[in-house]
């Protein structure tokens, strides 16, 4: 059974930065695809970024610039660092794995992932 943790979330002004961690434990992490999704209130959850196994990603246009994933299997991690922050980006963060990924590319679809982390939240003011 694979465990998906988040960590890092917090409040921070705007301008600021966060860096959020991810540790997929129970599987076999490095064969793994990985993305960040985040949910605001009120909203649908929405795709962030994500990164293949060979470490090829993808990013929403609306944290391009600002956001860079990263992983280190080494030790079962994805990292989330989050810079210029705005207060829409306010949301719940979660992070997911994508067990058994076919090919190199990343994921972008909430369906494409089989486990979940319960998310951390991350509130940026003004």
């Amino acid at each position: 059974q694979v465990q998906v943790v988040e960590s890092g979330g917090g409040l921070v002004q705007a301008g600021g930065s966060l860096r959020l961690s991810c540790v997929a434990s129970g599987g076999t992490f490095s064969t793994s695809a990985m993305g960040w999704f985040r949910q605001a209130p009120g909203k649908e959850r929405e795709f962030v970024v994500a990164i293949s196994r060979v470490g090829t990603t993808n990013y929403a246009d609306s944290v391009k610039g600002r956001f860079t994933i990263s992983r280190d299997d080494a030790k079962n991690t994805v990292y989330l660092q989050m810079g210029n922050l705005q207060v829409e980006d306010t949301a719940v963060y979660s992070c997911a794995a994508k067990a058994r990924p076919v090919g190199w590319q990343p994921y972008w679809r909430t369906g494409d992932y089989d486990y979940w982390g319960q998310g951390t939240q991350v509130t940026v003011s003004s």
